[in-house]
């Protein structure tokens, strides 16, 4: 029986337990949050015998094989590594760290201590991503990717979370180095990762504030990102946040010499482009029909998923959390490969960086102004 223990007690550790108590051969053994009242609801809610506010007394006590880490990001590097040198696999939420030093820190602590690490990217297991995958290993692109397009789209309105973020200039998000853009950019940023293949790619960037946001009073929040991506072997791609673009995308592009794929996440969709035209008119008419029955395939293949109960919003969760398990008990690689891990925080990194370089240069002729009244 694999022993799990869960740090931090918000919303997003309730999916956690939902999905690890899904999987055979594992048991939640403590659950823990700063706040003792937070890991009491949680333990009471999915049967947890032990809950706790201290991290060192929950591992001493529960000893756990894996710890799943759900505390705010800029929590993320010092509980990892609490828990790696107590001999403890992790589970680490996304953003996987605040910077790519700590994510390397964690990933070479793990590895010299023999243990695994991986991070949150659920997103990437959910059944269409796999699907898509599994087609791009088999060739249908005809090589490598040659350019990716990745839309991660968050609606601000209505939620209780946007309210208390913008309503609070003291909220833990906005001492993230990227503010929102890190609590969130990670699951597109990390689609892409996947498919490059050089170790540096050049990162240009564009942010703001949308106008919707300083109607608001909002001059800290950038809601608005649009990326450039190259690698090495000039693989490009493109990378889109936004808060205000409508339909809110969640959907991923890839292209290669012979075919193209769209991957739709909310839809939950995989449509096949085919990279020769028809000739003449067949071209306005054979796609569409092509388009149509894919979409029907689509939705046989969701059909068939939910009858067999595993169309929850959180399938990918799940199956990242058993694929993680199993490289701890059988020793099978890691689901997510490190130099992705490190891949994803890089391109952050470089984001953060260009965003916060624009953010000061935009300060001086300001404080200029000011000081010539």
């Amino acid at each position: 029986m694999l022993k799990v223990a869960i740090v931090g007690c918000g919303k997003i550790a309730d999916d956690h337990c939902s999905q690890i108590q899904r999987i055979k051969g594992c048991e939640i053994v403590g659950v823990c949050d700063r706040e003792l009242l937070m890991a009491r609801q949680l333990s009471e809610r999915f049967r947890v015998k032990q809950h706790f506010s201290d991290l060192t007394e929950m591992l001493s006590q529960t000893q756990p094989d894996v710890v799943h880490v759900c505390t705010p990001p800029e929590s993320h590097f010092a509980i990892a590594k609490r828990c790696l040198e107590a001999g403890c696999h992790v589970y680490v939420e996304k953003p996987f760290a605040l910077c790519l030093d700590e994510a390397r820190t964690m990933i070479a602590l793990a590895m010299r201590k023999g243990l695994k690490i991986t991070a949150g990217h659920d997103d990437q297991f959910r059944h269409v991503a796999r699907r898509m995958r599994a087609l791009v290993q088999d060739g249908f692109l005809g090589g490598g990717p040659l350019h990716m397009e990745s839309y991660y789209c968050y609606e601000l309105g209505g939620s209780g979370y946007a309210k208390t973020l913008l309503g609070d200039k003291h909220h833990w998000v906005r001492r993230l180095p990227g503010k929102l853009l890190h609590n969130i950019i990670s699951h597109g940023i990390a689609r892409i990762a996947e498919f490059l293949t050089g170790d540096s790619p050049e990162v240009i960037v564009y942010g703001f504030t949308s106008p919707a946001l300083r109607s608001k009073g909002e001059s800290e929040i950038i809601d608005e990102l649009r990326v450039i991506i190259c690698d090495e072997e000039h693989a490009t791609a493109y990378f889109t946040f936004s808060s205000q673009m409508r339909p809110a995308l969640h959907q991923f592009r890839i292209y290669g010499e012979k075919n193209g794929l769209i991957l739709d996440q909310d839809q939950e969709t995989l449509i096949r482009l085919r990279g020769k035209r028809y000739v003449s008119y067949a071209e306005k008419f054979i796609p569409p029909i092509n388009f149509a029955r894919q979409y029907l395939g689509n939705l046989r293949t969701n059909l068939r998923t939910f009858l067999a109960r595993d169309f929850h919003m959180k399938s990918g969760m799940k199956y990242l959390i058993e694929l993680f398990y199993r490289s701890v008990l059988e020793g099978t690689p890691e689901p997510i490969p490190y130099r992705e891990i490190l891949l994803t925080a890089q391109i952050m990194d470089r984001i953060f960086s260009q965003l916060n370089e624009e953010h000061q240069r935009l300060q001086v002729p300001l404080r200029m102004s000011l000081h010539s009244l």
